[in-house]
């Protein structure tokens, strides 16, 4: 596989705290020379992003990140409110309080309500593989199946871990024919790239990709 194919899906990604504009500036006009798949960037410069680039490049923005245990309605409006700021893709956090007191079936409506707004937008599902056991995993591939979702995705990468050939591996074995899989975090060379897609990874989010596969 070649450094461009790469490149094409990679979700290019700054969401530490202290982002500033000169660095979102920089992951932008990265992305757009490099043709990567978005650039996944803080809610607060989605605005800002669409009115310099416009559709130069296509923006993804997190919701309730980075522990997800924000309420539904929260969550919900956060969707609606990146959106109308000009947001093309979503990733939201799950609330893993409620995979680990077993209410996988909340997890699911609360997937389904924001897909709803997403409408034809890409929604992608983040369900912190870290904190989960094989089980919790599995069940989450269906519920996110079942909810529309268009991508489940490993990591935020502020967890203990991040994503995992192996996790790659049993998702793909688990999700429906709809769903693609996102791998996310700990991704810092070319070889994880390249073991990741194998596994069976469609995007990769990464802080890195960039900077290891085209030398800046």
């Amino acid at each position: 596989m070649d450094a461009k194919e790469i490149l094409h899906r990679i979700d290019h990604t700054a969401l530490k705290a202290f982002t500033t504009w000169e660095d979102i500036k920089k992951l932008c006009e990265e992305a757009i020379q490099y043709e990567t798949a978005s650039v996944c960037i803080p809610p607060a410069y989605v605005k800002r992003v669409k009115e310099t680039y416009g559709d130069k490049l296509k923006i993804c923005t997190v919701i309730g990140f980075p522990l997800g245990y924000q309420t539904t309605p929260v969550k919900v409006f956060e969707t609606a409110d990146a959106l109308e700021n000009g947001a093309d893709e979503i990733d939201m956090v799950i609330n893993v309080c409620d995979v680990k007191n077993g209410e996988i079936g909340k997890v699911e409506q609360e997937i389904v309500q924001i897909k709803k707004v997403c409408g034809a937008q890409i929604l992608k599902v983040i369900v912190e593989t870290c904190y989960l056991t094989t089980q919790e995993k599995e069940a989450l591939c269906h519920a996110v199946t079942n909810a529309g979702a268009d991508y489940i995705k490993t990591s935020t990468g502020f967890g203990t871990g991040g994503a995992t050939k192996e996790d790659v591996e049993l998702f793909a074995m688990q999700i429906g024919s709809n769903v693609k899989i996102k791998a996310a975090g700990g991704i810092n060379t070319r070889e994880d790239m390249e073991t990741l897609i194998a596994a069976g990874a469609d995007r990769l989010g990464s802080s890195r990709g960039v900077s290891v596969l085209a030398g800046n």
